[in-house]
């Protein structure tokens, strides 16, 4: 394969913009809050990541911190909402691509108050709390999981599907015991 150096130079330059992305949001600084306005720790269980045995899912895949429906959930991190729509088990969900190629995944919402491809903030509305998908006969609450997109090999343990915990991590080891701030922000009429 002949290649020319303006060829050559491209692909170069290509790859360095490739690696300064990825270097980029894995340096972000993130300072997360808990995804339910006026939620503390003590609204929901530690104790339920991981838990087996939960459904169709075999084990829970996150949190679930409960409140009244129509509670305002918003962004524990600022990043790109990369979904809105509703799924079979989740019902109304977002989730949005936040520092540390990490994705945050909001579900069971009442409803979704942001669109795709919108750039958040943390503390920002996404939603709000509800009963939708496989939640419909449960407490309203929303359904929370921190997905990373790039593998952490040494979370990979001995547990049912184990293995998935190389990208799915445990949402209380990174969430304050209360938010500092009060209020969700945003603006609807951008939804």
């Amino acid at each position: 394969m002949n290649l020319s150096v303006s060829s050559l130079r491209r692909i170069k330059i290509l790859l360095l913009i490739t690696l300064g992305v990825l270097v980029m949001g894995l340096i972000l600084p993130e300072q997360p809050m808990i995804p339910v306005q006026g939620a503390t720790k003590n609204d929901w269980n530690r104790d339920s990541f991981w838990h087996y045995p939960w459904g169709k899912s075999v084990v829970h895949k996150g949190i679930d911190v409960f409140a009244p429906i129509g509670t305002p959930v918003i962004s524990s991190s600022y990043g790109l909402v990369i979904y809105t729509g509703t799924l079979e088990i989740g019902g109304n969900a977002v989730a949005v691509l936040g520092p540390g190629w990490r994705v945050h995944y909001y579900s069971h919402l009442h409803t979704i108050d942001t669109r795709r491809f919108r750039l958040v903030e943390t503390g920002e509305l996404l939603g709000t709390v509800g009963k939708s998908g496989n939640a419909a006969k449960r407490p309203p609450h929303l359904h929370y999981t921190i997905i990373s997109l790039l593998p952490r090999l040494w979370r990979w343990d001995s547990s049912r599907q184990g293995w998935k915990k190389i990208f799915i991590l445990n949402p209380a080891d990174y969430l304050p015991k209360k938010n500092k701030i009060k209020k969700a922000t945003g603006d609807k009429s951008n939804a």
